[in-house]
């Protein structure tokens, strides 16, 4: 009987806001066997339809999946190596192995480490019999990839899309190069080339330009260099401080350098040229609300990429909600993360009113809570499935997601306010539709997000503004206080030239 191949299997996932004040612990982090995974929609669901279809022996390692959020407390990434390690050396000592997948995010930073997923990969190939295995991946287009993670990988493949509807499919994509690389016996590695740019999430969507732009040309020279295996075209993650952060480009090939390194200066030199259209304008948050007073039918989104929960914030801003009453809107609604919120609710009646102190306490950058009257409508366990099992959401939390638990309540002319106890990124309109709420019937929704909302709102919405409002993810990143960024970088430093 012919030994089938024995694949490694792990996955970490946490993209990390180093500007929030926060320390992301072990009690925030859901692990988990990674074989129940299985069917969920996520990136490790994807790479076990591939195992199945190859008849791969999966050999399962260790699952820790954060939401994004502040800076991880090192002691999770040790915890997770000791899993990995241990089960690592006992498969390489009982009946070996012939690859490893990981599924990454990429911007990763913990209290120790500025690049934790390079020194898993390091750590990995350290590892006597790993030197030169087959190690292949997938990772979040908002990495800040690093060199590192280029030299101890051979094939990591980055979503295409933003949203990350394709995560899932990138997933499959780089399962089929370890196949490949096995089936032909190849072995590609990876180079890379940082930029010296940096885009705010607003500026990286990947229906718009310049990520639209470099997408194409990553295509287009794959199919141009057959020993090209595959090109990443990296946004980068603007909020986490390294020396990293930034745009970047990755080429898996078996040609040598200089055909990799043509192909990345390519990318590199177009990116420059395009960098002004990475900081797109948003509207004044009172001339948007007051604009969609005058404006017929809905819903309206108003995007708050400033508290975007998928890039870290603590989804708790109070801005657009105070604009939505002073405008005196009636049929609006929001969602706002604050456990104590729901807490003091917990005895509340149907139609009573309460006072409350709703929002706010999660950074000092954004506004701060709101006083008001809420008349309570219902309470739940938070619980909800997803209604798009490829939407961004799907790729890291599965179709199963937990708000904890949960309350609408009603204020000023009937604006509908959704507090969770967890912090939920909207990217699934089942959020709102699980509580009783009808996206489709609002003629305004608070969104808090920068791109990745557009898959669930865009099909309904009858147009949207992206507002400037304050908190930790602001558009402004040239005011973020950076201090371990590498010189020269647009739009941070005065001082910025082309490489």
């Amino acid at each position: 009987m012919t030994k089938r191949p024995r694949i490694l299997l792990a996955a970490l996932f946490h993209e990390t806001h180093t500007f929030v004040e926060e320390i992301t612990r072990i009690d925030d982090y859901t692990i988990r066997d990674v074989l129940d995974r299985r069917g969920d929609g996520s990136t490790v669901d994807g790479f076990l339809e591939v195992a199945d279809e190859q008849g791969w022996e999966v050999v399962p390692a260790a699952d820790f999946t954060a939401l994004p959020s502040g800076t991880t407390d090192h002691a999770v990434f040790e915890l997770f190596w000791e899993k990995l390690h241990t089960v690592l050396t006992a498969a390489l000592t009982d009946g070996g192995l012939d690859g490893i997948w990981l599924a990454l995010h990429g911007a990763m930073v913990t209290t120790d480490y500025v690049d934790p997923e390079g020194e898993l990969l390091s750590r990995i190939r350290a590892v006597p019999g790993a030197e030169h295995l087959p190690l292949f991946g997938v990772f979040d287009l908002h990495a800040n990839f690093t060199r590192a993670m280029a030299d101890h990988a051979n094939g990591l493949v980055a979503y295409r899309e933003n949203p990350h509807v394709d995560a899932r499919d990138s997933a499959i994509r780089s399962a089929r190069l370890l196949a490949r690389a096995l089936g032909e016996g190849a072995l590609p590695h990876m180079v890379t080339l940082t930029a010296p740019i940096m885009w705010p999430p607003t500026g990286t969507g990947t229906a718009d330009r310049p990520m639209r732009d470099l997408e194409a040309l990553a295509r287009e020279i794959e199919t141009e260099t057959p020993a090209i295996w595959g090109i990443n075209v990296v946004a980068g993650y603007s909020f986490s401080d390294t020396p990293d952060t930034g745009v970047s480009f990755a080429v898996i090939t078996t040609a040598d350098d200089a055909v990799a390194q043509s192909a990345l200066k390519r990318l590199c030199a177009l990116a420059i040229d395009l960098r002004a259209l990475g900081l797109p304008r948003e509207w004044n948050l009172d001339e948007a609300v007051a604009r969609i007073k005058t404006l017929p039918g809905g819903p309206y989104v108003v995007v708050e990429p400033s508290d975007n929960i998928g890039g870290g914030a603590p989804g708790d801003g109070t801005a657009v909600l105070r604009a939505f009453l002073k405008h005196g809107l009636d049929n609006a609604a929001v969602a706002i993360a604050d456990a104590a919120a729901v807490a003091a609710l917990a005895d509340a009646s149907p139609g009573e009113t309460r006072r409350l102190s709703l929002g706010g306490k999660g950074s000092t950058i954004a506004d701060p809570p709101i006083e008001v009257d809420v008349r309570f409508v219902s309470r739940s366990d938070g619980n909800f499935t997803l209604e798009d099992r490829n939407s961004h959401l799907a790729a890291s939390q599965g179709v199963h997601f937990a708000m904890g638990p949960s309350a609408v309540v009603t204020v000023g002319n009937g604006i509908k306010v959704l507090i969770s106890s967890r912090k939920t990124p909207p990217f699934d309109l089942a959020q709102f539709r699980s509580q009783g709420i009808v996206p489709e019937q609002l003629k305004a929704i608070g969104v808090k997000a920068a791109v990745a909302h557009r898959r669930a709102y865009d099909p309904i919405a009858a147009g949207s503004f992206t507002v400037e409002t304050a908190g930790p993810c602001t558009s402004q990143i040239a005011a973020l206080p950076f201090r371990r960024l590498r010189p020269g970088v647009f739009p941070i430093h005065a001082d910025w030239k082309p490489e």
